[in-house]
């Protein structure tokens, strides 16, 4: 969304960036800084581990930074005090490029092993996009956006490390430890109270360790002091949550994490959407892809690429005299895309997501294609299974032609439409959104794209010669198509849940039984939780086919 705020702004930019027809005060808030300057902020609201900043402030990058306590200003305190200090993290080079855009680039050319003066553009660019390739350690790292201060907040007392903070137990108490959450929520609040109108909270969380329970007591507050504002959640993991278990007891421990996190985030939101494959790399998701499963810095640009697009339709302009129709359309807000996708009759409200990235060229040779070219990002599910009584909302945007120019609204609804009419079984209802305008790729983006990717996310039909992976500069912009699907395909992810929970939980003499206590969890709950598992499982399983000739 950054990118297309400054594409937007260029005066010799693509046209399709001018007028988008997207309201991006969903998303971003204006404000001013003390003295006075105007800032653009995205309306967000980041926990994390102390130290997981990188280079940046908590306070962010608008606003000078608190002046440190010097300790002999504590007129209470007699004896003798030592001082701790570490080392600020450096700012890459593609930080410090973005310090430096208008003067001399002397910090980068040191930081670079030395730079010529009359180094072109071009190669500073790639020196830029190669630190970043190589050296990014946190997601600060390659980000060009300015943070409102209430936005990223550091958790206290958090020091042990990543994979030790890797279970549900760990961090049951972490919310409510030294008013924490009451300060959370304040800042929830702040963003909450200059909304004119609160579409919903998007929440995403990496549910894989003991951020899970953290979310889960803020999930459980928010749902209660907000009962009428609709929560979709994103819960997310990265491909090495699946990897590096040590011991039966280890992998038992993960199981049950798996099963008591998704029962417990699930009670506390409209729509849960499971998202992280063991393998992205590996994935029918990265077949035009060149993704390395043990950089985070790849992995999550595929997932925020697909975040980005399935929510298009909660920034899109409203049908009226404001919005061009040949622009946009299928607007939606998040409280209708909820409703639509859980409000079945087997009250699901776990959806699959699937993307195509890049989605395929729209011609004659691909009208069966385009939406059998989605794969799915949700582990755990039955692989391509069909479901007469599924619900699906699809985004499409910046889809191409065969010839390489950008296929209008009409196009794209009637390729989706024609590939419909020649399949067996549809879904009982689809939703379209679709928009001109494609995802762009900003500098920073990792190389990720195979040699079979054009310049504008185009498919080849031959491979570029000597190249295995591009990045932004070779690919400026790629279409898009993402799904969330309401579907029956999802009952393997519950019953592997339902499954452990019940051997390793609840069952007489089992070691998870033990855990669970030191977890904080009495007998009654994991039976509750358990039979609240099975109720969703037994909805999926019990709905009743529709007959063939069924309009």
């Amino acid at each position: 969304m950054d990118e297309l705020l400054g594409l937007a702004e260029e005066n010799n930019g693509d046209p399709v960036y001018k007028n988008t027809d997207m309201d991006m005060d969903v998303f971003y808030r204006a404000g001013e800084t003390h003295q006075g300057i105007p800032t653009y902020t995205p309306r967000l609201l980041s926990i994390d581990m102390q130290g997981a900043l990188g280079s940046l402030r908590a306070s962010g990058s608008l606003y000078e930074g608190v002046p440190s306590l010097d300790a002999s200003s504590v007129v209470t305190w007699k004896g003798k005090s030592t001082k701790h200090v570490s080392e600020p993290h450096k700012k890459n080079l593609f930080l410090q490029s973005l310090e430096d855009e208008d003067e001399s680039l002397s910090y980068c050319n040191e930081l670079a092993g030395g730079i010529e003066d009359n180094q072109t553009q071009e190669d500073k660019d790639k020196q830029c996009v190669d630190c970043l390739e190589n050296g990014v350690e946190f997601w600060t790292d390659y980000s060009k956006v300015h943070f409102h201060p209430q936005s990223l907040f550091e958790l206290n007392g958090l020091w042990r490390g990543p994979h030790e903070f890797n279970n549900y137990g760990t961090g049951r108490e972490v919310f409510s430890e030294c008013l924490q959450g009451e300060e959370i929520s304040t800042r929830l609040r702040f963003f909450v109270e200059e909304c004119d109108h609160m579409q919903g909270f998007q929440f995403i969380v990496d549910d894989s360790g003991g951020f899970s329970s953290v979310a889960a007591e803020f999930l459980e507050q928010i749902s209660d002091e907000y009962r009428n504002i609709p929560i979709l959640l994103y819960a997310a993991r990265g491909p090495d949550s699946y990897t590096n278990i040590p011991s039966w007891k280890a992998s038992m421990s993960k199981n049950l994490h798996d099963a008591i996190s998704f029962s417990r985030l699930s009670s506390f939101c409209n729509l849960m959407v499971p998202l992280g494959l063991p393998s992205l790399s590996q994935s029918d998701a990265s077949r035009f892809l060149c993704v390395d499963d043990a950089k985070p810095f790849h992995t999550s640009a595929v997932y925020a690429a697909a975040l980005h697009s399935i929510s298009l339709p909660f920034r899109m302009m409203l049908p009226g005299p404001s919005a061009n129709s040949e622009l946009i359309a299928g607007a939606l807000d998040i409280g209708t895309m909820t409703q639509m996708l859980s409000g079945q009759a087997w009250q699901n409200m776990v959806t699959i997501l699937d993307m195509a990235m890049p989605s395929p060229l729209i011609g004659e040779r691909n009208e069966v294609g385009l939406h059998r070219s989605l794969r799915s990002l949700t582990p755990n599910i039955a692989e391509g299974s069909e479901d007469r009584r599924g619900v699906e909302t699809m985004v499409i945007h910046g889809a191409l032609l065969s010839g390489g120019s950008r296929a209008s609204i009409h196009q794209v609804k009637n390729s989706i439409e024609y590939g419909y009419q020649n399949q067996a079984i549809r879904p009982l209802f689809s939703h379209l959104s679709t928009s001109l305008c494609p995802l762009p790729i900003p500098l920073p983006f990792p190389s990720i794209f195979g040699n079979r990717i054009g310049g504008y996310g185009e498919i080849l039909e031959e491979p570029i010669f000597g190249v295995r992976a591009r990045g932004s500069l070779g690919v400026s912009s790629i279409p898009m198509a993402t799904r969330l699907r309401s579907s029956k395909a999802i009952l393997p992810f519950i019953e592997k849940r339902l499954a452990d929970i019940r051997k390793l939980g609840t069952a007489r003499g089992s070691y998870g039984v033990e855990l669970l206590q030191s977890w904080g969890f009495q007998k009654d709950e994991v039976d509750d939780m358990a039979e609240g598992l099975a109720k969703m499982a037994h909805a999926l399983k019990d709905q009743p086919e529709i007959s063939s000739d069924s309009d």
